[in-house]
């Protein structure tokens, strides 16, 4: 595997669109085939694409990567359509960032 290459986790329906760009795919069946998938990929990918809905599952692996360069992990619809937890998480970061909540116009108190 290349560090240039994306890698994408998630239900097989979801995976297999990004395969057609040139994506590694990765499809899981269970919380704990998503965490040891995940943990194995941050060694060989600069970005990570994960379905929200397992992204949400797992909040607590993903965590460990959130104050590291890499890998980058985002979460993404899946197939059946998008949980909200992915919006939720670029929501935060931006207001981490620059103190605003420019999405929904808020500043922080």
């Amino acid at each position: 595997m290349r560090k240039d290459k994306i890698a994408v986790i998630g239900d097989r329906d979801t995976v297999l669109v990004f395969k057609a760009v040139g994506a590694e795919i990765f499809s899981v069946y269970s919380d704990e085939e998503a965490i040891t998938t995940l943990k194995n990929l941050a060694k060989n990918f600069k970005v990570i694409l994960i379905t929200d809905d397992i992204a949400e599952r797992i909040s607590s692996t993903i965590a460990r990567y959130v104050d590291k360069a890499y890998p980058i992990v985002v979460p993404i619809p899946s197939s059946n359509g998008s949980s909200g937890y992915g919006i939720e998480c670029i929501k935060k970061n931006v207001e981490k960032a620059i103190g605003v909540d420019i999405l929904f116009n808020r500043e922080d108190d």
